[in-house]
């Protein structure tokens, strides 16, 4: 009860929020000149969300999925067109822009899957069906406040005074609308009083933990210290860490979990070193239907590896690379998943399937 009470004071003041939407317009921090610049961009053009999300101006699996629906409102408030066919038909193909963004995150197309739906419900005015879009988006855009809130309120409980909790790429508000999933949990064992150190990997290539975990951590007094991703082992070894919280970009039966490549090498340190390793994920992340064997990594530019965020090579510049931009933790690592529904415990097959209604 005292978590939700912290929880629901810090949502009434002003909150970091990652994406907005605001008259008509889609408002969003770009997380790619963080730490170095706090940039804020704004766009009627929905092409335009689809490139931030392309980009990883916008990121996180949570965030792409709010942006996408609220892309395809910006294309329903756009047009001016009467004709409701037409304005459909339009409609759709801004949904299928937006699914070809990024192929690994199930978010974004649970989003997409649900503006959908209302886009080829029945009709009797242009209007009406551009009020529909828009009042689906929001509201995927407003659950999604309102889910995170729950999942910190939830994993909380997991956190204990003392904690040094080690988390890996940015599961925070920068990937959601706001709180974070990862990160929420971290927040609201924080916002509670509980005396908690967070360590993050650096999280190559892109490095989401050194940039946006300390970023959104030093914002709040969290205290937080920065390591890079090869030092996981050595860390654990010397009982440095009480607990490790990630997030997931989908999370596939009977428990696999994807997320941000290094995560199942930490947790597979983790098990090594009898540490429990928590997942924070809304229940839209989990994937009731595809098999692990049809699920797409996504391979990014090798640039990305290439270079430190583009601004310079530390390697050959035409030397070959690999850059999975996720990979498969088993279920046998998981100690449990923490969603807005609920802890789901072992064995996570059972349990993640009564989260399913």
């Amino acid at each position: 009860m005292l978590i939700s009470v912290y929880l629901h004071s810090m949502l009434s003041v002003d909150m970091l929020k990652s994406i907005e939407w605001v008259g008509d317009r889609v408002r969003w921090i770009n997380t790619l000149k963080i730490p170095w610049e706090e940039e804020i961009v704004e766009t009627e053009d929905p092409e335009r969300v689809a490139i931030a999300i392309e980009r990883m101006e916008i990121r996180g699996a949570p965030a792409i999925g709010v942006a996408a629906a609220l892309g395809v409102a910006l294309a329903a408030t756009k047009s001016r067109g009467e004709d409701v066919e037409k304005l459909r038909q339009d409609l759709l193909r801004v949904v299928r822009r937006m699914e070809r963004t990024r192929p690994t995150a199930v978010n974004l197309f649970w989003a997409l899957k649900r503006v959908e739906s209302v886009i080829r419900a029945s009709y009797t005015s242009s209007s009406e069906l551009r009020d529909a879009v828009v009042r689906e988006a929001l509201r995927i855009y407003e659950e999604d406040v309102e889910i995170n809130r729950r999942i910190a309120e939830v994993g909380a409980r997991l956190i204990e005074d003392g904690d040094i909790v080690l988390t890996h790429c940015n599961a925070g508000a920068l990937a959601t609308v706001a709180i974070g999933t990862a990160l929420g949990v971290i927040r609201a064992a924080w916002w509670a009083g509980k005396k908690i150190e967070v360590i993050t990997t650096e999280t190559r290539p892109m490095l989401q933990g050194a940039r946006l975990n300390v970023w959104e951590l030093t914002k709040e007094g969290i205290p937080v210290k920065l390591i890079t991703d090869s030092m996981v082992g050595y860390i654990m070894s010397k009982r440095l860490v009480s607990k490790v919280i990630v997030g997931a970009d989908r999370i596939v039966l009977p428990g696999y979990i994807i997320n941000k490549i290094g995560t199942y090498t930490i947790a597979a340190l983790a098990d090594r070193h009898r540490i429990p390793f928590y997942v924070a994920a809304p229940t839209s992340t989990i994937d009731f239907s595809s098999r692990i064997e049809e699920v797409v990594i996504e391979e990014r530019n090798p640039d990305e590896v290439r270079t430190v965020l583009s601004k310079l090579y530390i390697t050959i510049p035409t030397v070959r690379v690999l850059n999975p931009a996720f990979d498969i933790t088993p279920p046998e690592l998981v100690s449990a998943v923490i969603t807005e529904k609920g802890v789901a415990e072992k064995p996570l097959e059972v349990s993640l399937q009564k989260l399913k209604s």
